[in-house]
This record gives C-alpha cells, structure tokens and sequence, in this order.
C-alpha cells in the first residue's frame, strides 16, 4: 500500500467517523433528552465546547474554500446546536449554564 492510498483510506475512515458521530451519537443523545425532558447525567461543557470547535471549524472550512471541512463541521454545528438547544429547554437552566 502506497502513502497516498494510506493517507486516502485514513481521510476517508475519518470522515465517516465523524459523520457517524453527528448523524448516530448527537441524535440519539437529542432523542433521550426530548423523550425524558430532562438533561441529567450530560456534560453540557462537553457539548458547548464541541459546538464552538464545530462553528470555528465550519468557519475556517470558509475561509480556506474547503467543502470537505465545511459540510463535515458544518453538519456538527448544526446537530450540536440543536442538542444545545433541547439542553437549555429541558435543562435546569440555574445550574446547567
């Protein structure tokens, strides 16, 4: 296997992680809030931090004309958002920001 093809499967490996993670783990994460109304047991600066990554991440994906980044980070922004959304609607709001 030559590096090229290394560096293609492990770009390719990493996209479909992330995508797995934004399109399997955030929804499902939203899914147990939605249904429990309740947002115990989640690290909500895990989730702020993620978004924030996501949004600088989108924005630099801007800036440098790269749509592979854009719409993989773009993608996290958006589900992270609305995770962070449910979070502050469900969420003991004294306690939880």
């Amino acid at each position: 296997m030559t590096r090229e093809v290394l560096i293609q499967l492990v770009g390719a490996l990493t996209l479909i992680a992330s995508y797995a993670i934004k399109l399997i783990g955030f929804p499902e994460q939203i899914q147990k809030i939605r249904k429990s109304k309740s947002t115990s047991g989640i690290s909500k600066s895990l989730f702020v931090t993620s978004f924030v990554s996501f949004v600088l991440w989108t924005i630099y994906g801007l800036l440098k004309n790269d749509w592979v980044i854009v719409w993989a980070q773009g993608l996290g922004a958006l589900v992270g958002g609305i995770l962070l959304f449910y979070m502050w609607k469900y969420g003991n709001r004294k306690s939880d920001f």
